[in-house]
């Protein structure tokens, strides 16, 4: 429960990420625990894309299912301004950890592998999470002392 990254359908835009094959008896389990956690449980829309790998010898896209976020789930928190979004990732975490993490090793892969990708906001929102944490860390005695 809470923030996490989502994609939003927009015919215009662009993601960047990365893309995993599964073949042979990995497909049918895959998307059996992908439904259930992303659609089933997550209200998310499952799509085919195109996706366009960085590798100099993909001549052409292939075809990737991605899984787009809806108002329709009880979860979707909607929009908010990038320091609403920090305060809400700090308290908030799942089964597969804590959401700071979360933001924090999404932003470091988008650095060091798609350096070329400028996402403001999401290094906004890094930005105004690291800027709040420190004030989790004050003791009494630090309290005390200002």
């Amino acid at each position: 429960p809470g923030r996490v990254v989502t994609l939003l359908e927009d015919c215009g835009a662009c993601t960047w990420g990365v893309a995993y094959e599964v073949r042979g008896e990995q497909i049918a389990a895959s998307l059996e625990y992908l439904n259930m956690r992303e659609a089933v449980l997550g209200g998310y829309d499952t799509k085919l894309v195109k996706f366009h790998p960085q590798e100099k010898d993909a001549e052409e896209p292939i075809l990737a299912l991605v899984y787009i976020a809806t108002p329709q789930n009880p979860s979707y928190l909607g929009p908010a301004s990038e320091e609403d979004i920090a305060a809400q990732i700090i308290v908030s975490s799942g089964c597969a950890g804590h959401n700071i993490e979360y933001l924090l090793r999404l932003a470091d892969f988008m650095r060091y592998f798609c350096p070329q990708a400028e996402d403001k906001h999401l290094f906004s929102i890094e930005e105004a999470l690291i800027s709040i944490l420190p004030c989790l860390y004050l003791t009494e005695e630090s309290l005390e002392e200002t």
